[in-house]
């Protein structure tokens, strides 16, 4: 009887449909190369959602026109903005700056672990100064959480 009830259970169970909803998060931190300080560096995390459908065209070889959407509209205005420190000071590379973003960076890690999200993806890049009359360097780092929809 036993037995029987619990084929019974497991068969019922396989039916139910399992597939949980994901929702994903972006967190991106831009620190600044530029030399002498010059640069500004945040953590950036949007609080709004926008849908990439309303900015899409699709391009074929019979309509290839331009996708006409209207910037303003793509930008996000509710938006949290970290203030991180930039790598370089008047001195050179500062690697206390480089710690305390570090800092700032895991309690914002920390915290949305707390909040349900999971640190998922994590992808970096770096456009960096190329020589005197370059001037310009950024470290790009974005981090992608993702949790079950609540």
């Amino acid at each position: 009887m036993k037995k029987t009830i619990l084929i019974i259970t497991l068969t019922l169970f396989s039916f139910i449909e399992t597939h949980a909803q994901v929702e994903f998060k972006v967190v991106t931190s831009v620190e600044s190369i530029v030399p002498m300080g010059l640069g500004r560096s945040r953590l950036i995390s949007a609080n709004e959602e926008k849908d990439y459908k309303e900015f899409t065209s699709t391009q074929t070889e019979e309509d290839n026109g331009r996708n006409k959407s209207d910037r303003s509209e793509i930008r996000v205005k509710d938006f949290d903005e970290t203030k991180l420190l930039n790598f370089y000071n008047v001195a050179g590379i500062r690697f206390q700056n480089i710690a305390a973003n570090d800092a700032l960076i895991t309690s914002k890690i920390n915290t949305m672990i707390l909040e349900g999200w999971e640190l998922a993806f994590v992808t970096s890049a770096v456009e960096s100064d190329s020589g005197k009359d370059d001037g310009q360097g950024i470290f790009i780092t974005r981090y992608i959480f993702k949790r079950n929809k609540q």
